[in-house]
């Protein structure tokens, strides 16, 4: 057989992979400082919970297995911003500060905007490996933005499009 019957990682990379890979670790690299500044604007403890989760267990383990796979391959890997150091939410100013309801916003936009492209790069890839590891971020995306919605719905944050009832 050719190289394409070969076990999935050792198949090469096509360059619609490595593009989004290198893109995805490089959005992923921004999108863990962007989760230390937003932890430290919270004051909502439920909130601040979700979001230490998500960062831990999210977005730190789609770097890890994103960049464990460049750096098999030998692709150069982007630059990662400085970590952002822990601060009181008391120590941000009050005109400088994000409230809960729009942090709460701008993750749901992140998660949004991550399983489009978790499914993009799953739609693309012709590596097993690669569908499944992008399939399980696009799952897992969706769990954190249930119960991002679970704590929205419950805080009262939802701002709900107008209901047509005729």
């Amino acid at each position: 057989m050719g190289i394409m019957g070969e076990a999935p990682q050792n198949e090469p990379l096509h360059s619609g992979e490595v593009f989004h890979l290198w893109s995805y670790l490089h959005s992923a690299k921004e999108a863990l400082v962007t989760m230390q500044v937003l932890i430290n604007h919270t004051g909502d403890h439920d909130l601040k919970i979700l979001l230490e989760d998500l960062l831990e267990n999210g977005f730190v383990q789609e770097e890890q297995q994103v960049e464990a796979l460049l750096k098999e391959t030998g692709i150069r890997l982007p630059p990662a911003p400085p970590d952002r150091p822990n601060v009181e939410l008391q120590d941000i100013p009050a005109g400088a500060r994000f409230n809960d309801q729009e942090i709460a916003r701008l993750v749901q936009k992140e998660l949004f905007s991550g399983k489009m492209l978790c499914s993009y790069v799953t739609g693309i890839s012709i590596r097993e490996d690669i569908k499944a590891m992008f399939g399980e971020f696009h799952t897992e995306r969706e769990e954190y933005e249930l119960k991002l919605l679970k704590v929205t719905k419950e805080k009262g944050w939802l701002t709900a499009p107008p209901i047509n009832i005729k």
